[in-house]
């Protein structure tokens, strides 16, 4: 990717990579950040000196910001001359804008969560959350990319995810010469789920990516859907064929890359005496059969309907009682917004019910763990017979490619459908429609019979995909369209 003035790509996310705060005896200390997103950007900053540009999440952030010579302070740990700068912003305008508009209202638009027929409500609040919320912490990163242009006129801007769908029209307002690549990491809904918003609202964000020069999806369907909705929302000419959309005097391309895992490090992973700890305790509990699922407690990731599946299967086949095991760990989410402290609830009377109807008192069918450990998640991807990602709606899923990647036991991929990695890996995974709950109990006993010559060919091919589609690909799928745009851009 051909970087700035300075060799800098200019990295734009609401999280970044590293969160600082304070030790129990005063030190400082920092915490790198977590999730895919960081993975996979990480991935980014090992080959090219970057500048990260992200909300300061702590007091002790906003004071590394003020202290920063520049507007800039080093990151250790994120490749060669990782830069940070914070954007700082009070906290009812970062609550507005993450807990009301991004999480839940554009989460929920994009997962397609919302019980239409109760929620949303769309009030006051809402629309303050928006004016005064969203919209002032977009001007913020928007106001810091562009202080940051001034440096380094020529910086590729990468932004990332709904949180910053309006930043790059403020953007191109003052650098209309930047060029900006815009990564949408979850799904993209068809454009009469969007009308949930209002007008106002729903044709700000898609205005706001058409000021981009790219565009990009981790799925085909995704990129469509987005081309649809420039369509129908704005009344806009696509041209489909070209994945294109002519706004403003420019072309914007829309395109799809799917992200991916990095593959040798991973299964490095694996092998490190950190996972092989792990293990002892998940062998000694696995009996005959382990099914495995790890999640975020999310939402859109159905956790309750593959528990309903698991005790809808353990009815129809009785003769698997004490002869199989559900180890779930799922780390909690969003527990500052009221549907998910709800649903994490719900999760739990489910399985409660669930041990209590099928198991016993030497045998307990699902083994819950509400926590958050990768050493574990890896063991458990190690000895799966069944790994279960059954969600409603997902941008891509890593879990189901890290899991059949290190994986030692032919063990089978359960996937919905409307998984992102459905594209990549549905021909060899046993597919499943999330809502059905008798279709995933089936897939679930065909998986847990299948023969062993068929459940090792599935596996096999899965790795082969995984390990030749890696973080690395995709990042350079993206380079070389990057490359190819500015070349375009240059000779008008």
């Amino acid at each position: 990717m051909r970087p700035g003035d300075d060799g800098r790509v200019i990295l734009v996310s609401n999280r970044g990579p590293l969160t600082f705060g304070t030790g129990p005896n005063g030190e400082w200390t920092s915490t790198q950040g977590g999730g895919g997103l960081v993975s996979a950007l990480k991935g980014l900053t090992e080959i090219t000196p970057a500048l990260w540009i992200s909300a300061a999440m702590t007091p002790e952030d906003v004071q590394v910001q003020r202290d920063a010579e520049d507007g800039c302070f080093t990151i250790p740990g994120h490749g060669a001359d990782t830069l940070g700068r914070f954007v700082v912003m009070d906290d009812a305008t970062y609550d507005r804008h993450y807990n009301v508009i991004s999480n839940p209202m554009m989460w929920f638009v994009q997962h397609y969560l919302w019980d239409l027929s109760n929620v949303p409500d769309i009030r006051r609040q809402e629309l303050e959350a928006w004016d005064l919320g969203y919209q002032v912490a977009n001007r913020l990163f928007a106001a810091a990319v562009s202080d940051e242009l001034q440096r380094r006129p020529d910086a590729l801007v990468m932004l990332h995810d709904y949180h910053l769908y309006t930043a790059p029209e403020i953007i191109r307002l003052t650098h209309p010469d930047a060029f900006l690549h815009f990564f949408v990491h979850i799904p993209w809904t068809q454009p009469d789920y969007w009308r949930v918003l209002p007008p106002h609202i729903r044709e700000a964000v898609v205005r706001g990516l058409l000021a981009n020069d790219i565009v990009a999806f981790h799925t085909a369907r995704y990129a469509r859907n987005f081309l649809l909705c420039v369509e129908d929302l704005l009344d806009v000419r696509v041209d489909y064929d070209r994945r294109m959309v002519r706004w403003e005097g420019r072309e914007v391309w829309v395109r799809s890359y799917p992200i991916s895992v990095d593959a040798p490090a991973f299964e490095a992973l694996a092998s490190s005496e950190e996972v092989a700890e792990e293990e002892a305790p998940i062998l000694r509990r696995r009996r005959m059969h382990l099914v495995v699922r790890i999640d975020r407690a999310d939402l859109s990731k159905n956790a309750i309907r593959g528990f309903k599946a698991f005790d809808a299967m353990l009815d129809d086949h009785p003769e698997l009682a004490e002869r199989i095991t559900f180890f779930a760990m799922l780390q909690p989410s969003r527990q500052d917004i009221p549907e998910y402290v709800e649903y994490l609830e719900k999760i739990r009377e489910v399985v409660s019910f669930i041990n209590t109807k099928h198991g016993n008192t030497d045998w307990m069918p699902i083994d819950l763990r509400i926590e958050s450990s990768m050493a574990r998640a890896v063991a458990a991807y190690k000895h799966f017979d069944v790994l279960m990602v059954n969600s409603i709606y997902d941008g891509m899923n890593l879990v189901a490619k890290e899991g059949p990647l290190v994986n030692e036991r032919d063990g089978v991929l359960l996937l919905s459908e409307n998984v992102g990695s459905h594209e990549e890996l549905g021909s060899f995974a046993l597919s499943v429609n999330p809502f059905d709950i008798e279709d995933q109990a089936a897939a679930l006993y065909q998986a847990l019979t299948m023969p062993q010559d068929e459940r090792a060919a599935r596996l096999a091919q899965i790795k082969r995909i995984v390990r030749e589609n890696d973080v690395g690909k995709w990042l350079a799928a993206q380079q070389a369209d990057i490359e190819e745009k500015r070349a375009e851009v240059a000779h008008g």
